[in-house]
């Protein structure tokens, strides 16, 4: 059973971090590229940041410079540090892997970020 469970979310003020993370099990996870998006509430899920197998990553405009992804192979896992928040980067956070080719794909739930002004 594949899963991707996300954590790390919660309420903060304008100008803190949190770090994020997203624990991956059932799939090979070195062979995925792993995402992260958010969507807040009535409005569309974007893409946040990407990272390939190969550690190359892609980051939205509104988060470059203040969002880093990192992944650790050895424990299935991906990180969102989270800089300088803002309050239009509340949203809940989804977890997203793709295999090579886009056949597979899964999403986690989702951990709601919300920054106060």
């Amino acid at each position: 059973q594949v899963q991707l469970v996300e954590s790390g979310g919660g309420l903060v003020q304008a100008g803190e971090s949190l770090r994020l993370s997203c624990a991956v099990s059932g799939i090979i996870f070195s062979d995925y590229s792993v995402a992260w998006y958010r969507q807040a509430p009535g409005k569309q899920r974007d893409l946040v940041a990407r990272i390939t197998p190969g550690t190359n990553t892609f980051y939205a405009d509104s988060v470059k410079g203040r969002f880093t992804i990192s992944r650790d192979n050895a424990k299935n896992t991906v990180y969102l540090q989270m800089n300088s928040l803002k309050p239009e980067d509340t949203a809940s956070y989804i977890c997203n892997g793709v295999n090579y080719g886009g056949i597979r794909v899964y999403w986690g739930q989702g951990t709601q970020v919300t920054v106060s002004s």
